[in-house]
């Protein structure tokens, strides 16, 4: 998905960029980048770091680099900040984005003028560019983002540098953050709230959807206001968030243990242990084990020194094979024991299954798999959770194809699959659980998880789950 860390500073601001930025590293595997504004103009790095961490590769440019303002990105796909020259100005972008028109887009660009776009080495059009090429289509740049802002199908928040201050425009369905913390002599803007405490900033404000605000060495000014409508993305609590991070008030890990809890009210099995898929399943299986008395363990310890998070092939193959090598198991836990796992979801399922038929190999007399969220029938629109070309590669339609013996399922055919309560739900998770060789299979309630979050359920994006918008 990606992540991103803005600093408006009445000194140089390189220290606090880098490390705010680099704390969102569990946010993308791909590319990081840093551009500042200082006395000599605008400066820019980016670096590919999937086999390396964000500081080794910056930490010459965080020594080089100097400015008063800068942003900084971690990207899971495209190379940005981008420094753009238009009619605007220069100025430097970096987006969290998911376009899913960029054709009709492209198009309406061309036939205003536009002359071309750089490809990407896969053949794609940098979404970043892109949104800068909508961007300047209008006059000036608040009509442009907010232009921007209406025009994409998909998700978009930005920040954007000029010589004046940082621009900072949340999606307008507030499906990713935007929040500004504050110190003496400088502001910050991020998307991980945690990211900038450290550094000695207070909490300022979170822009609600749709705002827009621009941050100078004078302040905070909001350029336009925020919608009534929200839906931010709930995965964000279960997966994507650092478990010191908060959206809307609402703690990632705090979250996490009331998940881990509604999942143990409803079970009925008694393993010897309860144990997390590292890293985002661990405070799940915390919540659970304390709501239900069963002690928590960890069977299997992830090898960080060299293998973060961070560090991931795109191939899917090979994702898969370093998963798997990045868990180190603790026998003595595992052999002869009954344990009950829980991960943050089932995608695909082929690393659950395969860490199953590593745990029987290894002497577990029963394994017991509680996703944290409920079964995901649908491919997600808004943000790149998945870049998966079809949602066959969903093991729920993949399995749902095969009880319903086609592949072009009806929408009201899907939302029965979608309902805890129908048989069809029923057929399709003790199908996926044969498929995948666990001993039981239940996953969390969409009400229940909703509720775990604490806020209205309104505003929620539940769209991978029950296809609404």
């Amino acid at each position: 998905m990606g992540g991103f860390f803005g600093v408006v500073a009445k000194e140089d601001c390189m220290f606090d960029l880098f490390f705010g930025t680099d704390y969102h590293s569990h946010l993308g595997t791909r590319r990081g980048g840093m551009a500042v504004y200082g006395e000599k103009g605008f400066d820019r790095s980016i670096h590919n770091i999937e086999n390396a961490p964000f500081r080794t590769k910056f930490d010459k440019d965080m020594r080089e680099m100097h400015g008063y303002m800068g942003i900084g990105c971690i990207s899971d796909y495209e190379p940005q900040p981008l420094i753009v020259r238009s009619h605007h100005g220069t100025y430097a972008i970096t987006t969290v984005s998911k376009i899913n028109n960029t054709d009709e887009i492209v198009n309406t660009i061309f036939n205003h003028g536009n002359s071309h776009f750089l490809e990407m080495s896969g053949g794609d059009i940098n979404p970043t560019e892109l949104i800068a090429a909508i961007i300047n289509q209008k006059e000036n740049i608040i009509d442009g983002i907010h232009y921007a802002l209406e025009l994409i199908d998909g998700s978009l928040t930005i920040l954007l540098m000029t010589p004046k201050g940082i621009y900072a425009a949340r999606d307008k369905y507030g499906r990713t953050p935007v929040i500004i913390g504050k110190k003496e002599d400088a502001w910050c803007l991020t998307f991980e709230d945690f990211a900038y405490r450290n550094l000695g900033y207070e909490d300022y404000k979170e822009l609600g959807p749709g705002e827009i605000d621009i941050v100078t060495q004078e302040g905070v000014k909001t350029l336009v206001p925020p919608g009534d409508k929200m839906k931010i993305c709930t995965f964000l609590w279960v997966y994507y968030g650092y478990p010191s991070s908060s959206y809307e008030g609402v703690s990632v890990e705090q979250m996490r243990y009331n998940c881990g809890a509604s999942l143990a009210k409803r079970d009925n099995v008694k393993p010897d242990i309860v144990a997390g898929v590292p890293d985002s399943g661990t405070a799940h299986a915390v919540g659970y084990s304390n709501a239900s008395g069963i002690p928590f363990s960890r069977p299997f310890i992830k090898y960080t020194p060299t293998w973060p998070r961070s560090f991931m092939p795109t191939i899917q193959s090979k994702r898969n094979l370093i998963a798997k090598m990045k868990l180190l198991a603790v026998h003595d836990l595992i052999k002869d024991k009954s344990l009950l796992l829980i991960d943050d979801s089932i995608v695909r399922g082929t690393q659950l299954r395969e860490t199953t038929e590593f745990l029987y190999q290894s002497g577990a007399k029963e394994v017991h798999i509680r996703p944290a969220c409920p079964p995901l029938v649908y491919g997600c629109k808004y943000l790149n959770f998945s870049r998966s070309s079809s949602e066959m590669d969903l093991i729920t339609r993949r399995v749902i194809a095969k009880l319903e013996g086609t592949e072009d399922v009806s929408e009201e055919v899907l939302q029965q699959y979608t309902d805890p309560e129908s048989p069809k739900y029923d057929q399709m998770v003790e199908e996926i659980r044969k498929e995948l060789n666990f001993t039981t299979l239940r996953y969390n309630r969409l009400d229940d998880m909703l509720a775990a979050v604490g806020l209205p359920e309104d505003k929620l994006c539940t769209y991978c789950w029950n296809g609404k918008e």
